[in-house]
């Protein structure tokens, strides 16, 4: 299995419920496990500042499925929670990105793994590191090394993490 991360985020329909219900829509991916989640944050929007606030998280699956049928779940995940692409940056319902997928380095078309902007955003460090404080990325920097040069001013805690996972995905 390979262990992969996931951001997840909402600023729509109930923002924290919307990221339990993907929880769980990845808890049911075939071939996965749901090994864990980061406490959920409250994010100031990137992008166009008229939308409300997010609630973001990361989390840890395991899973056999491909980077693309992968990837295909997930979009299927943001199409049942209503998820529509209005504007650049805009608001949504549901918003799943893989962000790593092990330690590969994945250039497709439809899918650049690292996320190719996940380093330059708070609200995916922070929960990323709550999450996984001692990975190693595949580049071989720490996410502790990015962590500590992030401006986090932006974003704060908003609730404990939901009960996922039954191993200690820190030593991960």
């Amino acid at each position: 299995m390979m262990r992969c991360h996931i951001g997840l985020g909402s600023n729509l329909a109930d923002p924290a419920q919307q990221l339990r219900r993907a929880l769980d829509g990845l808890a049911r991916l075939p071939g996965s496990r749901l090994a864990g989640c980061s406490p959920f944050y409250g994010t100031t929007p990137v992008g166009p500042a008229d939308q409300p606030d997010f609630i973001n998280a990361v989390a840890a699956l395991d899973t056999d499925l491909p980077p693309l049928t992968l990837l295909d779940a997930l979009q299927a995940l943001e199409r049942a929670a209503g998820r529509e692409r209005l504007r650049h940056w805009g608001e949504r319902t549901l918003d799943l990105d893989l962000l790593l997928y092990g330690d590969q380095y994945i250039n497709h078309p439809r899918l650049t793994v690292p996320h190719p902007r996940m380093l330059e955003r708070a609200f995916v460090l922070v929960p990323l590191a709550a999450l996984s404080p001692s990975l190693v990325l595949p580049d071989g920097s720490t996410l502790a090394s990015h962590r500590q040069q992030c401006d986090d001013a932006g974003v704060w805690y908003h609730e404990a993490a939901p009960d996922v996972g039954h191993d200690d995905i820190r030593q991960q």
